[in-house]
C-alpha cells in the first residue's frame, strides 16, 4: 500500500524547524503500521535533516558550522538576484538533503531517542515550504 500526503510549513527566516509531530500525524492518518516513510522537500533553498531534538545547542552548533562553511557575500557569488542569501541557500541545500527515509515500525517512526525531523530554512525571508510525504507499507 502507498499513501501520499502533503505538509506545508511556514518559516519566519533561517533556522531549524522541528516537524516530527506533523510528520507523525500524517503517518498515523495513513493507517499503515510497517514499512517506510519517505519525505521530499519541493524546494532548492531549504533542506530536511534528522538532528538531536533535546538540546538546542546541538542545532545552534550545526547552523553555525554551515554558516562558516558557506558564508554570504562572497565576491564570486553570481546568483544574488534575491539577496545575499540566494547562492548560499542553494549551496547549503546541496550539501544537506531534500529527502529522507525513515522506517515505520508498529505504526511509529523508528527514530532514536534524541532524533527529530527538521526542516532547515536557509533563507532570511519568510517562506512557505512544501513536503511530500509518502508512506509505503502495510
Amino acid at each position: 500500500m502507498v499513501v501520499h500526503s502533503h505538509l506545508e510549513i511556514s518559516t519566519t527566516g533561517q533556522g531549524l524547524y522541528l516537524i516530527t509531530r506533523q510528520i507523525e500525524e500524517h503517518v498515523r492518518k495513513s493507517q499503515l503500521t510497517n514499512g517506510l516513510v519517505h519525505l521530499f522537500l519541493q524546494h532548492t533553498s531549504a533542506s530536511l535533516i534528522i538532528q538531536e531534538n533535546a538540546d538546542p545547542t546541538a542545532q545552534q552548533d550545526l547552523e553555525e558550522f554551515l554558516d562558516r562553511m558557506v558564508p554570504e557575500n562572497q565576491h564570486w557569488h553570481q546568483h544574488t538576484l534575491e539577496g545575499p542569501d540566494d547562492t548560499t541557500s542553494h549551496l547549503k541545500a546541496a550539501l544537506t538533503h531534500t529527502s529522507l527515509q525513515i522506517p515505520l515500525l508498529n505504526g511509529r517512526l523508528a527514530l532514536g531517542t534524541w532524533q527529530g525531523l527538521f526542516l532547515w530554512e536557509h533563507r532570511h525571508q519568510r517562506h512557505s515550504r512544501k513536503i511530500v510525504i509518502t508512506v509505503i507499507g502495510e
